[in-house]
């Protein structure tokens, strides 16, 4: 293929997103067949990018990609070449040792009557051997919202088994719902790449555009941006906020405070905190009622009682917590002043007018002198460099590891025997620790989401939960990874059942094994192809018809297998 002039070819895989990958489900890596682009402009970009991409898939070009497309002829004439290649009994080609090659996609321009948009050849092997292949067809029309132009089910199964001689066919169905847009959020989701909808599938397709059945399988898909000013969660990423200034703080030693919340100084908060402290007798300063504190029990029952306390602020807060509080929102006028807030605390420490409570097990060093003030015997404390910076940046991550712990389980101590072996150990550096706190904040984002808006309980919030820390046990924060939880339609089926499908598709298949062939018939509000040349492709809003009612616009694929075999 590199001998032909008017064609590139990219090898696609590992990590890429296939552009075929939405009507074939293969999962090897394949190659991709276009036209080449001939000019100076295009050569430039494409050794820039070259020299730039992460995967094979980036070398593609991407400004213009309706003149990516060949002819459906040429296409023909290369997928036949492609065939010859791997057909073993072609001899007089002089190849002694074949090798099976990925499988190969040609773009195509859609001129032809059928609208073709991609040719595909995929080998069939039994060994090491190739035994024959798979030739795709894929064909794409519209948008458009007239459903007579939608296939009937029953001269698609008719037209299949014709095709291939077969006497049976077995269909399976897929729909996807966006839940988001149906769970009337719209003025709760910010605009954003956040997104949640299911996947069902189900066999036995009754009729085009059926509703799938409650015995359906069913897919939660969730991808979440953490930040929106809605979220009843945003007071918490606004504090996450002030924690990653202060760690980049250290890290760079620049740091950027937050506008100020309130118009008093930091250093008069602090002042007169100590001051109401120093008020009570013998330093017996109860900072909360226990008893008082709603004791939630994370078992179905209590859901919504520990749903609505994860919005609030925690009723335990010790010293080093409430602290925190009174300075992670305030302005600092100087570094100076953070140091003057520090010196005002461990004075009062030093002189024993206070002896304020602390959680057991902390571990930050305002932490350590306050159990030394307990023994009448405090190190010296040199407030110099950043070690203001450190000593505000570890009373904040200690508290809120906390409030994490305590809105994920209900009771703190309980939750931290699931949580301390990795999102709330000490015995990684600040930076790691803060860097695990932000998982634990966009699994809160996931979770919040998933109980305000799909009003889901304990039986389905805990293993979503646990396939969030399972994720982010192995992986680093990915604010566009699609978490996955299995559910039951009926689970969702109130925010489906009167939308319309994002896509839906029907699979109609015959033979078994590598003679098995399928003919897929879909529609989707997205362009399943982006070279296509549709009028008005891409289009994905609902428009109006006959003045009132609002149809779906809707692209409808086609594709079709058949096989060519050697032997």
């Amino acid at each position: 293929f590199f001998l032909q002039s008017d064609v590139e070819i990219s090898l696609v895989g590992g990590n890429c997103k296939s552009p075929v990958e939405r009507f074939w489900n293969g999962s090897s890596a394949v190659y991709i067949l276009q036209k080449a682009i001939h000019n100076e402009e295009s050569s430039s970009m494409e050794e820039s990018r070259i020299e730039d991409a992460v995967c094979a898939s980036e070398v593609l070009p991407k400004e213009s990609p309706g003149a990516l497309a060949l002819s459906v002829g040429r296409a023909k004439e290369l997928i036949s070449l492609y065939t010859m290649v791997q057909n073993p009994n072609m001899t007089y080609l002089g190849i002694s040792d074949l090798v099976v090659l990925p499988p190969l996609w040609a773009r195509c321009d859609g001129s032809d009557p059928q609208h073709t948009c991609w040719i595909g050849a995929e080998p069939l092997q039994a060994g090491n051997k190739v035994t024959g292949l798979n030739i795709y067809m894929v064909s794409c029309d519209g948008p458009t919202a007239d459903k007579t132009r939608f296939a009937n089910l029953e001269e698609l199964k008719m037209e299949h088994k014709i095709r291939h001689r077969s006497s049976a066919v077995t269909t399976k169905g897929f729909a996807r719902y966006e839940l988001i847009a149906a769970a009337a959020i719209e003025d709760t989701i910010a605009e954003s790449e956040s997104s949640i909808s299911v996947d069902i599938t189900w066999n036995g397709v009754e009729k085009i555009l059926e509703t799938p059945p409650l015995i359906s399988a069913a897919t939660l898909n969730i991808a979440l941006e953490s930040g929106d000013p809605r979220s009843p969660v945003f007071h918490l990423y606004r504090e996450l906020q002030f924690l990653l200034a202060l760690a980049e703080g250290l890290k760079t030693g620049l740091t950027e405070w937050p506008e100020p919340s309130e118009s008093e100084s930091a250093l008069k908060l602090v002042q007169e905190f100590l001051t109401d402290l120093k008020k009570k007798l013998d330093g017996d300063c109860v900072f909360g009622n226990k008893n008082e504190t709603e004791k939630i029990k994370c078992d179905t029952a209590a859901v919504d009682s520990c749903i609505k306390s994860m919005f609030g602020e925690r009723g335990d807060l010790d010293f080093t917590e409430q602290l925190w509080c009174k300075m992670k929102s305030k302005c600092f006028s100087s570094y100076q002043e953070l140091i003057d807030c520090f010196t005002l605390v461990i004075k009062s420490l030093q002189h024993g007018e206070i002896q304020p409570w602390i959680h057991q097990g902390s571990s930050s060093f305002l932490s350590q002198l306050i159990q030394q003030s307990y023994h009448g015997k405090m190190e010296d404390v040199s407030l110099s460099d950043i070690t203001p910076i450190q000593m505000l940046l570890e009373i904040g991550l200690e508290k809120m590891k906390k409030d994490y712990v305590s809105f994920f389980i209900g009771e703190p101590d309980t939750c931290s025997l699931l949580f301390q072996d990795y999102f709330i150990s000490t015995s990684v550096d600040l930076q790691e620790q803060v860097h695990r706190v932000q998982k634990l904040h966009h699994m809160l984002e996931i979770t919040v989401s998933c109980t305000g808006l799909l009003q889901f309980r304990h039986e389905n919030l805990f293993p979503l939960t646990q396939i969030c820390m399972k994720y982010y046990k192995e992986n680093p924060l990915d604010e566009k990874h699609v978490f996955q939880l299995p559910i039951r339609p009926a689970l969702v089926k109130k925010f489906y059942q009167n939308d319309n499908p994002e896509v839906w598709k029907v699979e109609i298949s015959s033979g078994h094994g590598q003679k098995e062939v399928k003919t897929t018939w879909q529609v989707s509000t997205n362009a399943p192809v982006e070279h296509g040349t549709s009028n008005n492709s891409g289009f994905l809003s609902d428009s109006t018809v006959n003045g009132s009612i609002e149809e779906r616009l809707y692209f409808i694929t086609m594709t079709q297998c058949s096989q060519v075999h050697f032997t």
